[in-house]
């Protein structure tokens, strides 16, 4: 294999921060209301990553129960000094008008496995917050920050982002100290956030993300003589970006970091998208790409291939392994902690919404709140990690009422989601239907896009399958000795479950899931025993 693709970490993996210890490479990517909280792959080759650890697992570290959708953990830190590793997380609480609770904490560990520490507050003034660890050993934390005036005392291109902001951070005392002093405004295209501040020579680079997390996102840069600034910008302003390049594979790329080699290479990481073709829709959400990138005379960085437009193809450090593909992925449900690719949403008591011990072999589902609530929902589900896929469950459910469900589902967030359920209908009986909302924001109106099918008793094999835009859903009841599935419903459409369906492309910051689901609004948490799941990419 003689280069690595792009991107690097398919799927909802946004906002990469990356680190190297020796011989191993580490990236941190943004979870938002997915819990664990943080994903952490490693690799060491820059080709092949593994994911390894999802560190902020119990209540002391993060509770994202009420978090809006697209809010909970915004742009990891991950760094190692001092013989550990550092990290630095934003929990946000509240955004998407003037304000916008963010609130910033720091936890570390001897290794990427743990033990993670409980975290220390660190501020609460913008998101996106970084350590910088200076060669003097001294600590410093960089955020943007967050100003809900309009208009703000002075002009700038978004008036919320106020810029970035820098003060020391004294690890003995385990608090910031002395004066915070605004170091970057940003370039013109505005929206600064994502600083990660690295040293050369005599420079301090200062790498942000610009322009929002959409089609015009960028990686800006800008250097100093002097950590406190000021800072002067790039000789192109940005680094990386797509946004002039409409018809590049790799769009919205922004928001990275950078990375030595032990021999002296350069790459940044970056995120990207790579919308339908024919549409601004990307349901993989934003993904993790990497450039590489050559210093220049007058100690500037560049990307290697020129330019700013991200390649699909990039040089490696040294020859690598082919990347395996993997097809289809059968999942079992053993009793301890769950296949590694599934995550739930927001609870930190996960024993409330779903077990692998109450019934052996089975991931039992405890119905609890609806499908799109922000509190305690049994919903667990792997990432959309190909544009063309089929994901298949079995499960056996016993609904009385209409206020139960549980089934198979296509999953953004509480106002983007298809859902293929069992549940209790007046005139059929124990029936599949389907409920929808396609993207009516913010409300999160359903709809039924078919009329209730009556169920025999006995266990539903259930099956979705995406194509790029459209999705079928199928059934099958194993005990009637049928061996095909049957469609049901009509043809949906699953560009809806994307970033830039419903509010948009600055709305919607993760991905489409696909997984298991219950329900049960009537308070009663009815059991779903779900006895497998499949998934089997066909890009």
């Amino acid at each position: 294999m003689t280069a690595i693709r792009n991107p690097i970490l398919p799927g909802f993996n946004p906002d990469p921060s990356i680190c190297r210890v020796g011989e191993d490479y580490y990236i941190a990517t943004s979870t938002f209301e997915w819990y664990p909280g943080v994903q952490i792959h490693h690799s060491r080759d820059l080709a092949n990553w593994r994911l390894v650890k999802r560190p902020l697992d119990r209540p002391a570290q993060l509770d994202m129960r009420g978090n809006p959708d697209s809010g909970g953990i915004y742009a990891p830190c991950l760094s190692h000094a001092d013989g550990k590793f550092w990290l630095v997380y934003t929990d946000v609480k509240r955004f998407g008008d003037a304000f916008n609770d963010a609130h910033n904490y720091l936890a570390a560990a001897p290794a990427i496995e743990g033990p993670w520490s409980d975290p220390v507050t660190l501020n609460s003034s913008g998101f996106d917050a970084s350590l910088f660890h200076d060669e003097d050993g001294r600590k410093w934390l960089v955020n943007m920050v967050w100003d809900h005036r309009d208009p703000p005392p002075r002009p700038r291109p978004h008036h919320a982002f106020a810029g970035i902001r820098l003060q020391q951070y004294d690890p003995t005392a385990q608090k910031l100290i002395g004066e915070a002093r605004m170091i970057f405004e940003g370039s013109a295209l505005g929206l600064v956030e994502g600083p990660h501040l690295f040293r050369r020579g005599g420079w301090y680079y200062l790498t942000t993300a610009e322009g929002g997390t959409g089609y015009d996102h960028a990686v800006t840069m800008a250097r100093s003589r002097n950590l406190a600034g000021p800072y002067e910008l790039h000789p192109n302003t940005h680094l990386i970006t797509s946004k002039d390049a409409p018809d590049a594979p790799l769009q919205r790329a922004g928001h990275g970091q950078i990375v030595e080699t032990a021999d002296g290479q350069v790459y940044h990481t970056h995120l990207c998208s790579r919308p339908l073709p024919g549409a601004r829709r990307s349901p993989l959400g934003r993904e993790t790409a990497l450039q590489k990138c050559v210093w220049r005379d007058d100690d500037w960085l560049y990307l290697a291939q020129g330019g700013r437009v991200p390649a699909l193809e990039i040089p490696p450090p040294a020859p690598i392994e082919a990347r395996s593909e993997i097809g289809r992925i059968d999942y079992e449900f053993r009793a301890g902690p769950l296949p590694d690719d599934f995550q739930w949403l927001r609870t930190p008591y996960p024993e409330r919404i779903f077990s692998l011990e109450a019934r052996p072999g089975r991931l039992r589902l405890i119905a609890r709140e609806s499908i799109g609530s922000w509190f305690e929902q049994a919903l667990v589900a792997r990432r959309q990690a190909h544009f063309t896929f089929d994901a298949e469950t079995e499960l056996e459910f016993a609904p009385r009422d209409f206020q139960q469900a549980a089934g198979l589902v296509l999953y953004y967030n509480r106002y983007k989601f298809h859902f293929l359920a069992i549940t209790q209908d007046e005139q059929s009986g124990r029936a599949l239907t389907i409920l929808s909302c396609a993207g009516d924001f913010p409300r999160g109106r359903l709809t039924y896009p078919m009329p209730p099918i009556a169920l025999p008793p006995g266990p539903v094999r259930l099956r979705a399958s995406v194509d790029r835009a459209q999705l079928q859903f199928y059934a099958l009841w194993p005990q009637t000795g049928e061996a095909k599935w049957k469609p049901v419903g009509p043809t949906l459409d699953a560009s809806l479950i994307s970033d830039e369906a419903g509010g948009g492309e600055h709305c919607s910051f993760t991905g489409a899931f696909v997984g298991m689901a219950a329900f049960d609004t009537s308070g009663e948490a009815t059991p779903a025993d779900f006895a497998s799941f499949a998934y089997a990419g066909r890009d």
